[in-house]
C-alpha cells in the first residue's frame, strides 16, 4: 500500500490540503482563503458551500502538486476550525443558514442568562467548558430559535448538527457518514468528557433535540470512505481531529507534562495531563486532548482569541504593513524606550478572563509611536497572553507543568523575534520543530498509522525534531515590569476592570 496521506487542513481563514510522503514529509500542498461574513458587530460567519468548494479545490491542488493521484493515497485525515456551526438538511445536504464561527459573539447574553440561572456550575463539571459564546452548543440553539421553522424540523430529524469535521465528512461520503470524533465533540457544551457520550440533561437546557447530533467516534477510526466520484478514487478516512489537539498530536505531545502552543489566527496551549481530568480553578478549560483505542487522555487548554489576527489588523484594518512578514523587522526596530500595549480584544478575551463583553485597546501611545510600535505591541500581546495561561496552568497542576518546554506551531512561530521575546516573557523555553505544518501532520498521522502506512504512537514521537530552541536571555526586572504594564493595561480593558 502507498504511504501516502492526505491530511485537510480547514482553519478559520483559509482551507488547505497537504500530502505526505511515507516519510512524513510534504509531498505537495493547495491553500485557499475563503470569505470572512460580519453582518453585526461580533457577529462572524462562513458560507459552508465556500468552505465545501475550498476544500475540494484544494485537495486536487494538493495532489497535482505532489504529481500523484486518488488512488495513491492510503488515507484521508481531517482537521478543522473547531466549535464552528453548520446545521444542514439530512435530505439535501444544504445547509439552512451560515456558519456561525467560533469567534462570533451573539449568544453572549444567552451566556449570562445561564449563568443567572446558576448553571454554569453544571456545565462545567460535565463539558470541562465555561458558559461563553465560544463554544457550540449555545450557537446551535440561536440557530434553532432564529432560523424559520429550524426548532420543529429539528424535532422530527429533518436537520443535522455539525461542527466544520461533521458536515466535510457528510459531504466527502455522499451523505453516508454522520459522525464527529471525541476531541470536536468534546468542544460543544453538549457532550460529557467523562463518559465520553452526548449529555441529555445539556441538550435540555440547550433545548437541542438529540437526534440532529453525529455518532462519536476515536480520532483513529473509520470516519468513512470518499466518494470516487469527488476526486476520482475511494479514499478511506481514517483520522479526525479539532485543529489544537490534531496540533498537539503533531507535536507528539503524548506525554503527561508536554505542552504545545499554536500561533495562527488565535492562540491555543494545550497541556497533556494523562488521564487526569484537571478541573481547573484558574478559569481555564478541562477537554479531550485525544482518544485514541477508546482510552482518553486530557488537557488543561487556554484559548486566546486574537493571535495573528492582530497582525492582519494592522495591514487590512490601518493598512501600516504590506504583509505580515514586515512586522519582524519593524518589531526589531521599535523605539525600547516606549512601552506601547495592544489588549486585543477585538471579540472579547478568551482565557483566564472571559471576558466577552471586552473590546480591544492600546495603551501607552506617544506622537512618536508609529507602525514599529505597534507592530512590536502585536507581537508581544501573543507572549503576554501565552505567558498568562502558563501562570494558570502551573497553578492548576502541579505535576511538572513549571519545567514545561513549550513547543510551538503555527504562521506566527516563523518569527524568530516572537519566539525570542515569547522565551524572554514565559521565562522558559521555546521548541520551534523542522515541521511546521505540525496540524496538518497530527491529523495525517491520526489516519496514516490507522491505515498501518505510518508508524505508531512511540515510532512517531522518536521523528519529532526541533528546529531550534530559544532561550530566555531577557532580564528579571525588564520581565518584572514588562508583565506588570501587561496586566495593567488588561486591568483596564475588562468590561468590569
Amino acid at each position: 500500500m502507498s504511504g501516502y496521506v492526505l491530511a485537510i487542513d480547514q482553519g478559520t481563514t483559509s482551507t488547505r490540503a497537504i500530502v505526505f510522503d511515507g516519510d512524513m514529509h510534504v509531498a505537495g500542498k493547495g491553500q485557499k482563503e475563503f470569505t470572512q461574513i460580519y453582518p453585526r458587530s461580533g457577529w462572524v460567519e462562513h458560507d459552508p458551500e465556500e468552505i465545501w468548494d475550498s476544500v475540494v479545490s484544494t485537495v486536487k491542488a494538493a495532489l497535482r502538486d505532489a504529481g500523484i493521484e486518488a488512488k495513491d493515497v492510503a488515507a484521508l485525515g481531517i482537521t478543522n476550525q473547531r466549535e464552528t456551526v453548520v446545521v444542514w438538511e439530512r435530505e439535501t445536504g444544504r445547509p439552512i443558514q451560515n456558519a456561525i464561527v467560533w469567534q462570533d459573539r451573539r449568544t453572549a447574553s444567552y451566556c449570562e442568562n445561564l449563568k443567572r440561572q446558576d448553571l454554569e456550575r453544571l456545565f462545567t463539571k460535565k463539558t470541562g467548558l465555561i458558559l461563553d459564546p465560544y463554544f457550540s452548543g449555545t450557537k446551535l440553539s440561536w440557530m434553532l430559535a432564529n432560523v424559520k421553522g429550524a426548532r420543529a424540523r429539528a424535532a422530527r430529524g429533518d436537520l443535522c448538527f455539525g461542527t466544520i469535521d461533521t458536515f466535510l465528512i457528510w459531504r466527502l461520503t455522499g451523505g453516508k457518514s454522520f459522525v464527529t470524533d471525541a476531541t470536536n465533540a468534546s468542544r460543544t457544551l453538549m457532550y460529557n468528557i467523562a463518559e465520553n457520550a452526548w449529555d441529555e440533561d445539556l441538550l435540555d437546557i440547550l433545548r437541542v433535540p438529540a437526534a440532529m447530533l453525529p455518532e462519536v467516534k476515536d480520532c483513529a477510526a473509520d470516519f468513512g470512505t470518499v466518494d470516487p466520484d469527488i476526486f476520482g478514487a475511494a479514499i478511506p478516512i481514517l483520522g479526525v481531529a479539532g485543529d489544537q489537539q490534531a496540533a498537539t498530536i503533531g507535536q507528539a505531545c503524548f506525554a503527561p507534562g508536554m505542552m504545545k502552543s499554536t500561533y495562527g489566527t488565535g492562540c491555543f496551549a494545550l497541556l497533556n495531563t494523562g488521564a487526569d481530568m484537571v478541573r481547573s480553578k484558574n478559569r481555564l478549560l478541562t477537554t479531550i486532548a485525544y482518544r485514541l483505542n477508546g482510552e482518553t487522555t486530557y488537557a488543561l487548554e487556554g484559548s486566546i482569541f486574537i493571535a495573528g489576527a492582530a497582525v492582519q489588523w494592522l495591514r487590512d484594518g490601518l493598512g501600516i504593513i504590506g504583509s505580515a512578514a514586515e512586522t519582524n523587522a519593524l518589531a526589531e526596530r521599535a523605539d525600547p524606550t516606549q512601552e506601547v500595549y495592544l489588549v486585543p480584544a477585538f471579540t472579547g478575551l478568551g482565557a483566564p478572563h472571559w471576558d466577552a463583553v471586552a473590546r480591544g485597546a492600546i495603551f501607552g501611545l506617544t506622537r512618536n509611536s508609529g507602525p514599529a510600535e505597534l507592530s512590536r505591541a502585536a507581537l508581544e500581546a501573543v507572549c503576554y497572553q501565552t505567558r498568562d495561561l502558563l501562570d494558570a496552568m502551573q497553578k492548576d497542576w502541579k505535576n511538572g507543568a513549571e519545567d514545561t518546554v513549550l513547543r510551538v506551531d503555527g504562521g506566527m512561530v516563523a518569527s524568530n523575534w516572537t519566539m525570542q521575546r515569547l522565551a524572554d516573557l514565559l521565562d522558559a523555553p521555546v521548541d520551534r520543530p523542522v515541521i511546521l505544518e505540525t496540524t496538518a501532520l497530527g491529523a495525517a498521522w491520526l489516519a496514516g498509522s490507522w491505515a498501518g502506512v505510518w508508524p505508531d504512537r512511540d515510532g512517531f514521537s522518536a521523528m519529532w525534531k526541533r528546529d531550534r530552541r530559544f532561550e530566555p536571555a531577557m532580564d528579571e526586572k525588564v520581565r518584572a515590569a514588562k508583565l506588570k504594564g501587561w496586566k495593567n493595561a488588561v486591568k483596564r480593558t475588562l468590561s468590569e476592570g
